[in-house]
């Protein structure tokens, strides 16, 4: 699987059901395989200021489907 395939899909967190943003990077080890996934951070049309972007764990990942990927992230 490409990265570009990875950013083509919505990340939603399965504990509150929330659209968590859109994939701008992945960090990649040595050995070749994704750490983790960075997320672009919220915008707001009204607000200059912008959060910072977020990084999910690729052990936070409950499943990579056809058009969604499905995390874990916050307390339930």
């Amino acid at each position: 699987m490409r990265l570009s395939d990875l950013q083509t899909k919505n990340i939603v967190n399965i504990i509150d059901g929330r659209n968590v943003g859109n994939i701008i990077d992945v960090n990649v080890s040595e050995d070749g395989t994704i750490e983790s996934l960075i997320i672009e951070a919220n915008k707001s049309f009204f607000s200059l200021n912008r959060e910072s972007d977020t990084e999910i764990n690729w052990k936070d990942i409950a499943k990579i489907g056809e058009d969604v990927i499905l995390v874990k992230i916050g307390n339930p």
